[in-house]
């Protein structure tokens, strides 16, 4: 998520969260699909950064500063222009030219991704919005492929994906790992959950609760691909 993003941009990376570990894609590792939804996805990614009001933010500061947007930009090389576009919401800085405006008015970066407003979480994610991501990005084969269902919300507790998994012959699911506890609800087909070296077979309607903590892993065994709703949690602390 870097550089200035027009209006119509086209990213070339995304970093997404899988079940047991931060994954970025690249488009090297995606199928057809993948790239199709990614591309899809710019104003997905948009949407989340004009979720911290980083413009509104800037704009607070530099009225309350009584700067000018010409004085601006000579204190942080910026055109008065592009400062403008920043503060509308019709650009959005790299981290670089963040962090240029903060020194500036003698803020750390977290003045623009901090919400000081009193307010509930409530975050909706429509469906065109979601991107999907295979397990293992550069495996030819992936074991599964998810979609974060809560990608827009902050400072979660848990992490909810649809996951997908398709059968897989001859392929040893990839064992994995992870603090806290997870959920599955298998929503179509057969899926295979291996915990602690046995398998347990799950059909729709079928749910499981464990410590994902313990080793663990996933195979499709239905003809079509099984389809889950899947939930992390952190740990109670």
């Amino acid at each position: 998520m870097s550089d200035f993003m027009p209006e119509k941009s086209t990213l070339v990376d995304v970093s997404e969260t899988e079940f047991n570990s931060t994954q970025t894609v690249t488009a090297d590792s995606r199928d057809d699909k993948t790239i199709l939804k990614t591309a899809e996805g710019d104003g997905t990614i948009r949407k989340l950064l004009s979720s911290y009001d980083i413009g509104q933010k800037l704009r607070q500061l530099r009225l309350k500063k009584k700067i000018a947007l010409i004085d601006l930009g000579k204190h942080t090389g910026l055109s008065a222009s592009m400062l403008s576009q920043l503060e509308n919401g019709k650009l959005v800085p790299t981290l670089p030219t963040l962090a240029r405006i903060a020194m500036v008015f003698d803020v750390g970066l977290e003045h623009f991704f901090a919400d000081k407003r009193t307010r509930r979480v409530f975050s909706i994610v429509r469906a065109g919005e979601r991107l999907r991501f295979p397990d293992a990005p550069g495996s030819p084969v992936p074991g599964y492929f998810f979609e974060v269902l809560a990608f827009g919300a902050t400072e979660k507790n848990m992490s909810a994906y649809l996951a997908e998994f398709p059968k897989r012959e001859g392929r040893p699911p990839l064992p994995h790992q992870h603090e806290g506890a997870e959920f599955i609800h298998v929503l179509e087909g057969v899926l295979a959950v291996n915990y602690q070296a046995e398998d347990h077979v799950l059909e729709a309607g079928d749910s499981v609760y464990f410590d994902a903590s313990e080793t663990h892993s996933y195979r499709g065994q239905s003809e079509e691909s099984a389809r889950a709703l899947v939930v992390t949690c952190v740990p109670r602390i």
